[in-house]
């Protein structure tokens, strides 16, 4: 069928999953949130899966979108361990917390690096003045 249509195989093949697991619906709509699932719900699918149960028949059991999830939970739990199905924060990472710095540690820190950035910018014009002379 793909060569008829002149596209890989692999993606032919992933609808044609689909479209055994959840019938004509599968090709046509999209479900509208994506689904989350549990740790213990993963790991006990994945362990299913490496016990050597095909991955259609686990997909179509646990109402899956795609054995294709399950493969790849398979993969990072091989990779990670159990660690890798657990749920992960999301969003940004929270700010780190305050040092305690007083105002004055921050202001004399402060100070110190216009000390220095002006040191810098002195012998900056100096070498660039005694370039101007040579010449």
């Amino acid at each position: 069928m793909s060569t008829l249509l002149g596209v890989p195989r692999w993606p032919v093949r992933r609808l044609y999953q689909r479209w055994r697991l959840h019938g004509r619906g599968a090709l046509v709509s999209k479900k509208p949130v994506k689904p989350s699932y549990s740790f213990e719900f993963k790991l006990a699918l994945v362990q299913r899966f490496l016990a050597g149960e095909g991955a259609m028949a686990l997909a179509e059991e646990a109402q899956l979108s795609s054995p294709a999830l399950l493969k790849t939970w398979a993969r990072a739990y091989r990779r990670d361990g159990e660690d890798a199905l657990r749920p992960r924060p999301k969003g940004r990472p929270p700010a780190p917390a305050s040092t305690g710095e007083s105002e004055l540690d921050r202001l004399r820190r402060e100070n110190e690096f216009l000390r220095a950035q002006n040191a810098y910018l002195g012998k900056l014009r100096a070498l660039m003045e005694q370039q101007r002379r040579s010449r």
